[in-house]
């Protein structure tokens, strides 16, 4: 039974990370469309990031953690404020990184890269163990 979990966490995981190259192309799209533009890195990357939040969701509730998707009503409520919460933490870990990567004079393209991994790892850890929580984890 054990390795049966194992197996479905794993593919879980992959689904994660084909819903977050989802979203990555939602995000660096806008983000490279709006540097073009002329717009300050730090905060084309919010905007961008920003798009790849609702994309992520969608992606994230119907293909992910379809299986944990809380209810309507109150604990839905419950479950989208931690997910955009999660959001925010990896939002303001790319606004920072960015941020500061442009201002030390690195490739804004870079220290996006750069903010992609960490972002996304916390925001994994962040979904996994707390927004999409199963009843089985408490």
């Amino acid at each position: 039974m054990t390795e049966i979990f194992v197996k479905l966490r794993d593919l879980r995981f992959l689904r994660y990370i084909f819903a977050s190259v989802g979203a990555l192309a939602v995000d660096v799209g806008s983000f490279l469309a709006l540097l073009s533009l002329g717009m300050i890195a730090a905060v084309a990357s919010a905007i961008g990031y920003s798009l790849g939040i609702l994309a992520h969701w969608l992606m994230s509730s119907r293909a992910v953690f379809q299986d944990n998707v809380a209810e309507r009503g109150s604990a839905r409520t419950r479950q989208k404020a931690l997910f955009v919460a999660s959001a925010l933490v990896g939002l303001g870990l790319t606004i920072t990184i960015v941020g500061l990567g442009d201002w030390a004079g690195l490739d804004p393209r870079i220290a996006k890269g750069i903010a992609i991994v960490v972002a996304f790892t916390a925001t994994w850890l962040l979904r996994s163990k707390v927004v999409f929580r199963s009843e089985a984890q408490g």
